[in-house]
């Protein structure tokens, strides 16, 4: 479960914090109080309900792996967790470099109608 709260500055973690330290969705001192697989941080950024969505897949994740083996080494499954993430984002980022077919049919369309258009404009201008 992931908690956030109010926070300004920029970017990335700071150390991880013991949950009893900070109540629930409290700010300290600009960061973001998030729960992560039952570790508390306190993370800094711009956006606390963007951070708070992050967190909160990164412990879905961590729960998923653990629900499906038998180890309890939460680095172990921080590990697996982030292989999974990086998958997703592989997976996706070759689905967008590469163009559907449709875009590709559409593109040679809109070629072909600019080549049209330009060797009309040769033959009159």
């Amino acid at each position: 479960m992931a908690t956030a709260s109010n926070q300004s500055a920029t970017d990335v973690l700071t150390k991880p914090v013991q949950p009893n330290d900070v109540p629930a969705a409290t700010a300290v001192g600009g960061s973001v109080r998030v729960e992560i697989f039952d570790q508390v941080y306190n993370l800094r950024g711009s956006d606390a309900d963007y951070i708070l969505k992050l967190a909160e897949y990164v412990d879905g994740k961590m729960r998923a792996v653990s629900e499906q083996t038998a180890t309890v080494d939460s680095v172990r499954l921080a590990v697996l967790a982030a292989l999974n993430i990086a998958d997703e984002y592989h997976l996706l980022k070759r689905q967008l470099e590469k163009p559907s077919p449709e875009a590709r049919q559409r593109a040679s369309k809109l070629a072909s109608a600019l080549d049209e258009v330009l060797q009309d404009t040769r033959r009159t201008g």
